[in-house]
């Protein structure tokens, strides 16, 4: 089945950005909102405690579940916001490298943000995601 997004380039922004500056899918696309994937394991703890190329690693995993049960893929995802909990911008490109690995050639349009607290215990990553599907 053909992709629901199409990535958009310009050629007058810059090319340091390690993704595309906008996304669109067809009226007749069926979007998924997915709740922020958290680093959590099955039983709720937190996985990687303390780790934020572990606990990216683990949110992707989550996002990849959540994509699955709404009938959808990571090639499926048109936008995604990365919330890390630092000040350090070093603890941002760590846990965005691994998420950036996982989408491959798909680089969606992105936000990469330094917060102060997530939600849950030792949390240290969180993925937002927007999918767009042709049923």
């Amino acid at each position: 089945m053909p992709s629901a997004v199409t990535l958009i380039y310009s050629e007058r922004l810059s090319s340091a950005a390690q993704y595309a500056y906008a996304a669109t899918a067809p009226a007749e696309a069926r979007l998924i909102f997915l709740a922020g994937s958290c680093p959590l394991n099955e039983d709720g703890t937190t996985a990687g405690i303390g780790d934020y190329k572990a606990q990216a690693a683990k949110a992707v995993e989550n996002m990849c579940l959540a994509l699955e049960a709404a009938g959808a893929g990571i090639g499926d995802v048109i936008s995604t916001r990365v919330l890390v909990a630092s000040t350090q911008q070093a603890d941002l490109v760590a846990a965005w490298e691994v998420v950036r690995a996982a989408f491959g050639g798909h680089d969606v349009p992105s936000t990469l943000m330094g917060v102060t607290v997530l939600g849950y215990d030792h949390q240290l990553v969180e993925i937002e995601a927007v999918a767009a599907v042709m049923d």
